[in-house]
């Protein structure tokens, strides 16, 4: 039987997400039989790291919360110990350039995590780093037009992911690849990435996986994408971690109460007999 954990979940402390408390989160996952329940959060970001101060302010807590969250994420294990295992964590985006960034928030604060979610939510583009997930428009005109093809915008991608493989594999505490085709978020409304580029690039991580103890992130948000229509992992590429003992961990990356738990049965009969980690 699968361990039943969710490993990529958000709070209140999310700009872009949702103010319910995190007691509509955990007593949900309860319900649904979750055993553990990860709270990975949006760190803060450096000063203007998107040119756009509207949705910089959405992306993630300023620094100045970060110790309330954790103190809230300690809470909240603290208040529902013995009911379900809660852990404390943070997504952390792989900053292209500002690695120093995210060591020196770590050296402050990692002694506090038990779970990091590493994500390329970010590429260079025009006019300097562009959120690849925010809206179809924005990645036509920062991205595509930037690189001239998805196919180039891709591969970009895919060097980043590596990178952040690199990083993320001196990491003392337990950690993941975040949603490892988040770059396909718009492919309903963008020109196709070649499959066969998708397929090599993915083949291409699974020894770095494999050699880091970097896991996967499980990530089904996409299925709730009406520009995407599946989740963020094929299932080509479980199968393949799977074989090579590469840690899987479902994600919902629940922004609201109602998604804790969303399209689990896809998870558990997603790669045969093969089990998520625990």
């Amino acid at each position: 039987m699968t361990f039943k954990w969710d490993g990529h979940t958000h709070t209140k402390f999310c700009y872009h997400g949702n103010p319910a408390e995190e007691p509509a989160y955990l007593d949900r996952a309860i319900e649904l039989g979750f055993e553990r329940y990860t709270i990975s959060e949006h760190p803060p970001l450096p000063d203007k790291w998107v040119d756009n101060p509207r949705l910089m302010a959405e992306l993630a807590m300023p620094m100045e919360e970060l110790p309330d969250y954790l103190a809230y994420a300690e809470e909240m294990k603290a208040r529902y110990a013995g009911r379900i295992e809660v852990t404390v964590g943070l997504e952390m985006d792989y900053l292209y350039g500002r690695e120093d960034f995210s060591d020196a928030l770590l050296d402050r604060y990692g002694s506090r995590l038990e779970d990091v979610v590493v994500s390329v939510h970010y590429l260079p583009g025009a006019g300097g780093m562009r959120c690849i997930d925010f809206t179809a428009d924005d990645f036509r005109e920062g991205l595509l037009a930037h690189y001239g093809s998805m196919d180039a915008v891709a591969e970009e991608y895919y060097n980043h992911v590596e990178k952040a493989i690199d990083w993320a594999a001196g990491l003392p505490m337990r950690k993941r690849l975040g949603h490892v085709q988040l770059i396909e978020k718009f492919r309903e409304a963008l020109p196709p990435i070649s499959p066969e580029l998708i397929e090599r690039r993915l083949t291409a991580l699974l020894p770095k996986l494999q050699e880091t103890g970097v896991g996967i992130d499980v990530n089904v948000a996409g299925l709730r994408v009406p520009t995407c229509g599946q989740t963020y992992v094929p299932r080509w590429f479980l199968a393949a971690c799977v074989s090579r003992g590469i840690p899987l961990i479902y994600g919902s990356d629940t922004h609201k109460p109602e998604h804790v738990g969303a399209d689990w049965a896809w998870f558990e009969t997603a790669f045969g007999t093969s089990r998520a980690e625990s």
